[in-house]
């Protein structure tokens, strides 16, 4: 399962915290792995300095002041509501995510993929801390026990970029036009923060589709060699006979 976002969407947050507590619910949980895929959604931000999210708002979608608080707050309540504590959009600030999301790749490389999806959600909306520079990214490094050279290494190389690039356009290719966007088994897609609800009931209807029990038609026992456990071999077989 593929769920597509960006680190400073506060759908996303959302999103990712309904789709865990969703897999945690579900009775074949345990075989689902989540990974998370990148989406930059606003490219053409700069990196400094960082807009208001209540002034982007404006700008982006043409909201007024009372439109943005309302856009705002909604999706803050719903948080907060599911347990998201604190949950803060309004007074939040944003701005270019292409090297937080380098920062995610190579974190992931280092076998802290889900660790570090989660501590970037949760240091941005619920803690309020930029993630838009090296030094703040170094932050989070240390935080997940990573190597802080390999780290600062990697985002002045670009390592990841290309990786960031091509899992954006491979969500485009399966349909996205936003995030948060999801696909379960490489052919059902989801978009948007659907709740915890909704998530298992669409599990279900996928398990059931892919995993649906074998039926069995009896076989005519023609040699008199098959018993109630199977069919063996007769003696004389040859293997590729």
């Amino acid at each position: 399962m593929e769920i597509w976002s960006d680190l400073t969407c506060p759908w996303c947050g959302l999103g990712s915290h309904r789709l865990d507590k969703a897999v945690e619910r579900f009775a074949h949980g345990g075989d689902i792995e989540v990974v998370h895929r990148s989406f930059p959604l606003d490219p053409d931000l700069p990196s400094s300095p960082a807009v208001p999210t209540r002034q982007l708002l404006k700008q982006k979608y043409g909201m007024d002041d009372a439109q943005a608080e309302a856009a705002a707050r909604r999706v803050e309540d719903l948080a907060e509501r599911e347990g998201l504590r604190p949950y803060v959009v309004l007074e939040n600030k944003k701005a270019n995510t292409q090297l937080a999301h380098e920062f995610l790749a190579h974190a992931s490389a280092q076998g802290k993929h889900a660790e570090a999806w989660h501590l970037g959600f949760r240091a941005y909306f619920g803690e309020v801390r930029s993630l838009f520079d090296v030094d703040a990214l170094l932050e989070l490094s240390d935080e997940l026990g990573l190597d802080r050279n390999e780290t600062r290494q990697a985002l002045a190389d670009r390592r990841f970029r290309q990786q960031v690039q091509d899992e954006t356009r491979r969500a485009k290719e399966l349909g996205a036009r936003g995030a948060p966007f999801l696909v379960i088994d490489g052919r059902y897609a989801i978009s948007g923060a659907r709740d915890a609800d909704t998530l298992l009931g669409v599990f279900q209807q996928v398990w059931d589709a892919t995993h649906s029990p074998l039926i069995q038609t009896p076989v005519e026992d023609t040699d008199g060699i098959c018993g109630p456990e199977g069919c063996a071999l007769p003696a004389d077989h040859v293997a590729g006979g």
